[in-house]
């Protein structure tokens, strides 16, 4: 089918492969015992098929979504044998998630106008997120970037540390204060010396705590306008960052802070390892703000750009 010609590297999608492994193994044994000893796709293959579709992460709203799409195949074709149902799963699914963004672009489009390209990085504490930015960082200059990063996580000292053990193993500059300092002020300091230093990227971190959510509001409101007194309209991007391996709590997690921040793209990490992957379909579905990156192993090549037609692909491969 042309929806999936789109094709990674032959080694990055073996590493999707592998990293998806988990969750298409939980998914596709779920859907045999769904459909055994049937052969038509009827209503209580459908009834089944929604009960494996929950139970993987998909998540309610999409879950209907998806099998309303079924329902629509099988009155038009009249009949739709068992034996089909996943390669249908995989172009309807596919279909879903071409009504979105997701995995439109090759990560960030970053402007050439001469200022660096501002990126904050929002999400709870332990979702991968320090991770995410030092995987950011080096990919970026691989690519021939010259990046800075701000720690502005000030509320924790371990915050701190961590993203300089990362800027540090990827040999990129960081601007720091010490803990407890004010989150705005370091992240005006960033942005300014990304300035001065001619950055291309500057790679900002935030905190990560949702206790209040008034108070993480006006914290990232804050930063927001000091980075804007260097560069109009900077961070080009805010980049969530969620893990995949808590399946349903991610979705909370994005629903706090799409309520809390005007958050422009995400990145769903740690889905290596769970059977929760399903949590992308949703999440791509529902939020309608573009999944730019997926976490699927430890390595530094390990956070790829999500393709949704590769992610899938490899979601249903047998």
């Amino acid at each position: 089918m042309s929806l999936f010609k789109k094709i990674f590297s032959k080694e990055k999608k073996e590493t999707l492969d592998k990293g998806l492994e988990k969750s298409k193994d939980n998914f596709l044994s779920k859907m045999s015992k769904a459909v055994a000893g049937k052969s038509k796709v009827d209503e209580d293959v459908l009834d089944d098929l929604e009960e494996v579709l929950i139970s993987s992460d998909v998540g309610v709203t999409t879950t209907i979504k998806i099998i309303r799409r079924i329902e629509e195949r099988v009155a038009r074709d009249k009949y739709l044998g068992t034996a089909e149902l996943n390669e249908i799963l995989k172009e309807e699914i596919a279909g879903l998630l071409s009504e979105t963004d997701s995995g439109d672009t090759d990560g960030f489009n970053f402007k050439s106008d001469g200022k660096p390209y501002v990126i904050m990085v929002v999400g709870v504490n332990g979702v991968g997120k320090t991770t995410t930015i030092g995987k950011l960082a080096y990919q970026f200059k691989k690519d021939g970037k010259k990046v800075l990063l701000g720690a502005a996580d000030t509320f924790r000292a371990a915050a701190i540390d961590q993203l300089q053990i990362w800027a540090d193993r990827t040999q990129v500059p960081m601007i720091k204060q010490q803990m407890g300092s004010d989150p705005a002020s370091v992240a005006f300091d960033a942005v300014q010396s990304g300035v001065t230093q001619g950055s291309d990227v500057v790679i900002i971190d935030t905190a990560g705590r949702l206790h209040n959510k008034v108070n993480l509001m006006n914290e990232l409101t804050k930063v927001k306008r000091v980075m804007q007194k260097v560069i109009p309209g900077a961070p080009h991007e805010v980049l969530l960052v969620l893990d995949g391996s808590t399946g349903q709590n991610a979705f909370e997690q994005a629903k706090q802070f799409t309520a809390a921040t005007e958050v422009t793209s995400l990145a769903v990490t740690k889905l290596d390892g769970t059977a929760k992957g399903g949590v992308v379909i949703g999440i791509s579905d529902q939020f309608k703000i573009p999944v730019k990156y997926i976490g699927i192993g430890e390595g530094l090549e390990d956070l790829q750009v999500f393709n949704k037609f590769e992610f899938v692909d490899s979601f249903f491969k047998k």
